[in-house]
C-alpha cells in the first residue's frame, strides 16, 4: 500500500508540474472543453485513417462539413430566427427549417440533374469534384469546429472551398465577390437603419403585434432557403458533382439531423455573436434584418454562379446597422459609438483570422497554389 500511496503522490506532482507549465487561462479554457477536445482528437484520428481511400474519405469529410460550416454559419440565417424565438420548442422550429432545407435542395437536385448546389461548383477551380484526398482536406472542418467552439464567425466557404481550389483564379474570384458583398451589405444597412431607426423605433414601440410571427417566420424561411442556394457548395465540395439517389438521400437526411442537434443547443456558443447586437431580440428587428439580407444575398445570387462567403455580408450587414444605430439613437437601443466600433472590428478580425487560415490550409494542401497566386496578383 505504502508504494501505491507513493506513486499516487508521485503522479499528481508530475501533473501538477506539467499543469504549471500552461498559462492558467489555457488550463481553464482545457479542463472546461475536455469533452469536446477528445471528440475533436478522435475525428483527426478519423480523418487520418481514411483519408486514403477515397470513397470513404469523402464521406467522413463531408459528415464533419456538414455539421461543421452549419453550426458557425447559423447566426447568418437562423441566428435572430432563434433569437427572437426563444419561447417556442426547439423541435417545432428544428421541423419548420428543416423542412425548407429539404424542399431546396431537392428543387436543386432535380433541376441540375443531380447538383445540389445551385451550380455553385460548376465555376472555374471548382469544377472537378475530388478523385483522391490529402489529410488536411477531410480534416479542414474540424478547424472549423474548434474556431467556432470559440465563437468566431469566420468564412466556411473560404475555409472549405479552398482546400479544394485547383485554381488561384477560384480562390481570387471567391475574395473578390465577398468581399464586393460585404461592402454592399454594408453600404445598404447603413443607409435603410440611419433613415428609418428613428421611425423604426417608433414603430417597434411595446408588445408586438401578434401578426409579426407568421411574417417573421416567412421571410426567416426565405433568407434560408437563398442561404442554401450560395452555401450548400461549401458542404457538398467533398461529394460528385453530380450525386445518386442514395447518395441525395444521405446527404440530405444527414444535414436534417444536424439541424435538430443545433436547434436543440439553441446555436451552442457562437449564437452570442448576434445576442450581443442590438435589439435583436425583439420579433420585429429580427425580421427587417433578415428581409434586408435575403434580398442583399437573392440579388449576388443572380450575379454568377462564383461561390461567396455570406458570412462577410452578414458581418458587414450588421456592421453597417451597428453604426446607423449609434449615429441616430445612441442612448436608446444602439451601442455608443466605441462600442460598436469595437464589435464591428471583432468581427472583421475573425473574418480576416478564418481567411489567412483557409489561404495557409491550400497551399499546405497544394502548394502550386502559392506561386500562382503570387503570379495572378503581381503578375
Amino acid at each position: 500500500m505504502g508504494k501505491k500511496k507513493r506513486k499516487k503522490t508521485k503522479n499528481k506532482v508530475v501533473i501538477s508540474y506539467l499543469e504549471s507549465l500552461i498559462p492558467t487561462g489555457l488550463m481553464d479554457l482545457i479542463k472546461s472543453e475536455r469533452r469536446f477536445l477528445i471528440l475533436i482528437g478522435i475525428f483527426f484520428f478519423i480523418a487520418g485513417a481514411t483519408y486514403e481511400t477515397p470513397h470513404i474519405a469523402m464521406w467522413v469529410g463531408f459528415f464533419f462539413a456538414a455539421y461543421s460550416a452549419i453550426a458557425n454559419d447559423s447566426i447568418q440565417t437562423i441566428g435572430t430566427f432563434l433569437a427572437s424565438n426563444a419561447d417556442k420548442k426547439w423541435w417545432v422550429l428544428w421541423l419548420f427549417i428543416g423542412g425548407i432545407f429539404v424542399v431546396t435542395v431537392s428543387y436543386s437536385w432535380f433541376t441540375y440533374d443531380g447538383d445540389v448546389t445551385y451550380q455553385r461548383l460548376t465555376s472555374k477551380g471548382f469544377d472537378r469534384a475530388p478523385d483522391s484526398f490529402v489529410f488536411l482536406q477531410v480534416a479542414a472542418p474540424l478547424f472549423l469546429l474548434i474556431i467556432t467552439r470559440l465563437k468566431m464567425p469566420v468564412s466556411t466557404t473560404f475555409l472549405l472551398l479552398s482546400a479544394f481550389a485547383t485554381e488561384p483564379e477560384g480562390i481570387i474570384q471567391v475574395l473578390e465577390k465577398s468581399l464586393s458583398g460585404y461592402f454592399v451589405a454594408f453600404i445598404v444597412a447603413i443607409i435603410i437603419w440611419f433613415s428609418l431607426n428613428r421611425q423604426l423605433i417608433k414603430w417597434f414601440k411595446g408588445k408586438p403585434h401578434p401578426a409579426w410571427r407568421p411574417v417573421q417566420w416567412v421571410i426567416s424561411g426565405c433568407l434560408w432557403a437563398v442561404w442554401l442556394m450560395q452555401d450548400a457548395a461549401n458542404i457538398a465540395v467533398y461529394l460528385p458533382r453530380s450525386l445518386s439517389v442514395n447518395a441525395f438521400f444521405i446527404f440530405t437526411g444527414f444535414i436534417f439531423l444536424g439541424l435538430g442537434v443545433l436547434f436543440y443547443l439553441r446555436g451552442d456558443k457562437i449564437q452570442q455573436i448576434v445576442t450581443e447586437k442590438s435589439d435583436v431580440t425583439d420579433v420585429r428587428s429580427a425580421t427587417v434584418i433578415d428581409g434586408v439580407y435575403a434580398v442583399i444575398l437573392w440579388y449576388f445570387k443572380g450575379i454568377s454562379t462564383i461561390p461567396m462567403s455570406t458570412t462577410w455580408v452578414f458581418i458587414g450587414l450588421l456592421a453597417g446597422r451597428e453604426i446607423a444605430m449609434s449615429l441616430t439613437d445612441a442612448k436608446g437601443k444602439g451601442k455608443t459609438m466605441s462600442v460598436a466600433m469595437k464589435l464591428i472590428f471583432k468581427d472583421a478580425g475573425y473574418a480576416m483570422i478564418g481567411l489567412v487560415i483557409s489561404i495557409v490550409l491550400a497551399i499546405a494542401i497544394n502548394p502550386m497554389i502559392w506561386d500562382e497566386l503570387v503570379n495572378f496578383i503581381f503578375g
